[in-house]
Parts: structure tokens; sequence; C-alpha cells
């Protein structure tokens, strides 16, 4: 498998890149041909697990950094 990174973005979706799958608890895939996903933080996505951009509309907050991690 190719290198992976996912990015937090400010006030919005985990992002992406790379070649990976995205299964459900019970081992089922989600269709993910792009090789960038952005995938739901904010639980306001009408096509959870992805991100619809809903962020936005809730005012969703969160700017975690990598130096605050304990």
């Amino acid at each position: 498998m190719a290198d992976v990174k996912i990015a937090v973005a400010d006030n919005g979706p985990f992002r992406i890149t790379g070649d990976v799958s995205i299964v459900d608890a019970e081992g089922g895939e989600f269709p993910a041909e792009q090789k960038v996903i952005a995938l739901c933080r904010c639980g306001a996505s009408e096509n959870q697990p992805f991100c619809t951009g809903n962020h936005k509309q809730i005012d969703f907050q969160s700017a975690p950094r990598a130096s605050e991690a304990s």
C-alpha cells in the first residue's frame, strides 16, 4: 500500500490522501474511488462517514494541534 496521510482540517473533516479502504464495523467496504477522501468529524454529515460540508452550517469548532497532544 502506498503512503497515506491523514490531515485534520481546522473546523472541518479528516482529509485522507492515498490508497485506503474504509470499512464499517462488520467489514463492509464503503465505496471510495478517489485518492483524497474527507471524513466527517462534526457528526452532521448526511452521508456518513464522509464529509458533506455541513460543519460550516453548524459552526463546528475544532482545531487541535499535534503539539497539544499528550
